[in-house]
């Protein structure tokens, strides 16, 4: 039996000790945000990482705990369940060809995670980002701004960081703004992408805009081929990290997610990325502003590309 954690007011637990859920374990600690359980079914796993980030306290200057385990009992009354667990991206994937077998990790662990955590808010990392969080919706039983998952954080910082090298500046000083689905045909949206208030699209001539778009959409899969084995895992850990403190802290931070949409934008019954206002009570918020023409279009394109994977995906609730 593991050393139980003092119960501090804060607590996520991360189901999956991969490099993404590793690596959000260590942003969490290091930031004082909060006490961390870091769950895996491989054993020795969870437990060697916490062991290795535990003993970095005293040289990073927090006064967070963080245990590993392989008991869901351990994980009991944690605020947020990030979910993480789930294979990666392989070169030639898409997130599509995940589906089957990420989706029975995301059923059977957060139904372990909720049975002794029913009041935690959910925050999906795993890929097919928008499809798993809609499957976790469904099994979790919880009220839709309560699940939501991590994408347009990630896909918005990448368009910055390409936007920044592009006109020699700080990345702090573009803002940036990314919808959609967590995938190929994500919506980059220039109109609303601004480097210290200044439209980007009076910076960046249009051609060459446009292939920053393009490699926004790809971001993903350039980090894949780059690697080899596995993907992406430094950026989608701090992006997952910004969501996890806005919540405990309620910020009430306006950040692009994936959010269960009733009507906005046009679409239903679907989670697709959104820019939300995000706050202790989880999505308090979902903003719906204009989108060109164009820009609607490619929306409504990303959707379509989300639901056609909703039923195999819900068949596996069945099984």
């Amino acid at each position: 039996m593991i050393d139980t954690l003092p119960r501090l007011p804060n607590q996520v637990t991360i189901v999956g000790a991969g490099n993404v859920g590793s690596t959000l374990a260590q942003r969490i600690l290091e930031r004082n945000i909060a006490n961390v359980v870091l769950i895996d079914i491989v054993a020795g796993r969870p437990q060697g990482v916490a062991l290795d980030l535990s003993q970095a306290a005293g040289s990073e200057g927090h006064n967070r705990a963080i245990v590993g385990t392989n008991d869901y009992q351990d994980t009991a009354n944690s605020d947020i369940v990030v979910m993480t667990a789930g294979l990666p991206r392989r070169p030639g994937m898409t997130r599509d060809d995940l589906t089957q077998v990420n989706g029975k990790i995301v059923i059977d662990t957060l139904r372990q995670a909720l049975a002794v955590s029913p009041q935690a808010t959910v925050m999906v990392v795993t890929n097919p980002l928008d499809v798993m969080t809609y499957l976790a919706w469904k099994v979790s039983g919880l009220p839709a701004h309560r699940v939501m998952g991590m994408a347009g954080v990630l896909d918005s910082a990448r368009f910055q960081q390409f936007i920044a090298w592009e006109l020699g500046v700080p990345p702090q000083d573009v803002a940036a703004m990314v919808l959609g689905g967590h995938g190929d045909l994500m919506v980059p949206l220039p109109s609303y992408t601004t480097v210290s208030g200044i439209p980007v699209a009076e910076l960046i001539p249009a051609p060459r805009l446009g292939e920053l778009i393009e490699r926004t959409r790809n971001g993903g899969a350039e980090i894949v081929q780059l690697l080899k084995r596995g993907g992406a895992y430094y950026a989608p850990a701090s992006s997952a990290c910004v969501m996890v403190e806005a919540v405990l802290q309620n910020q009430r931070r306006i950040l692009p997610m994936a959010a269960y949409l009733q009507g906005q934008y046009g679409l239903e019954d679907l989670f697709l990325g959104v820019p939300c206002r995000l706050g202790q009570g989880g999505i308090e918020q979902i903003f719906e502003f204009s989108l060109t023409a164009d820009e609607q279009l490619a929306l409504n394109q990303s959707a379509a590309a989300v639901k056609a994977q909703l039923p195999s995906a819900l068949a596996l609730l069945n099984v």
